[in-house]
């Protein structure tokens, strides 16, 4: 999963797994193998509930019960780099419950912040989750591209790599006509595979932003962009640039 950085802008896309047997065409370049995995403790520490977080050799499980969910913040901010890792979610009932994965500087500035987010909505008995975002790529497949058109939409404010897991019933699943239903708890995420490189907030002003493609400038390859066309026209439920009831004066990114 690659980010890029910009404010909370809302994206939904289906899992890959919910249209059998289809798959994106490659992408012909993998970011992911210019990087390597790290253990937990390399690049982050817990940042609450923790009692409900269990640090393994591979990465760290976190649970949400009727007590407590958990999180966990990476060490270093970034003003720009290369984030990932795998997650797997748990099966069965998990309406109302959140497994996430992002970019935000909320603790550094409250009320005014910036943040990427990568969101798993629970779900019912045999329907896939919903994954909720703004930018990033799925398995190095890119899902969207966030062109900088105004310096007011696309933040330049270093922010930490968080997860978490917690209760957000109140829309979640359906827009919350589904709850949590602790009957079935823990609900359990696992974070392995943790991937974190480029410019600190403490880099020299010569470091270059990684890029998504084989260019420098980070533009897009030509089988990039089809893969990422091909993810768009059989996946996506939502997307905001497309809502017309949605006052598009404050998103120029959506501008033609």
């Amino acid at each position: 999963m690659a980010f890029q950085l910009l404010p909370l802008i809302i994206l939904l896309i289906a899992p890959l797994t919910a249209n059998a047997g289809q798959w994106p065409p490659s992408p012909g370049y993998y970011p992911s193998t210019r990087f390597r995995s790290m253990s937990f403790y390399q690049g982050y520490r817990n940042l609450w509930g923790p009692g409900h977080q269990n640090v393994d050799n591979n990465g760290i499980t976190i649970w949400l019960d009727r007590n407590s969910g958990s999180g966990f913040k990476s060490v270093k901010p970034f003003r720009s780099g290369y984030f990932g890792a795998s997650i797997k979610l748990q099966p069965g009932y998990t309406a109302g419950v959140i497994t996430a994965f992002y970019l935000s500087n909320n603790e550094a500035h409250p009320g005014f912040h910036d943040e990427v987010d990568i969101e798993f909505l629970g779900t019912t008995f045999g329907k896939p989750y919903t994954l909720q975002t703004n930018v990033f790529f799925v398995d190095d497949v890119p899902i969207r591209r966030y062109p900088r058109k105004s310096a007011t939409t696309f933040p330049l404010r270093p922010m930490w790599v968080y997860g978490s897991i917690w209760d957000a019933s109140s829309w979640a699943t359906e827009d919350g006509k589904y709850k949590a239903d602790y009957r079935y708890q823990p609900f359990v995420g696992k974070f392995t595979n943790f991937k974190a490189s480029g410019c600190t907030a403490y880099s020299p002003a010569w470091c270059r932003p990684v890029s998504a493609s084989p260019y420098r400038s980070g533009g897009l390859t030509g089988q990039q962009n089809r893969a990422m066309q091909w993810v768009q026209s059989n996946y996506m439920v939502y997307d905001y640039c497309r809502d017309y009831k949605r006052d598009h004066s404050l998103t120029p990114e959506c501008w033609r």
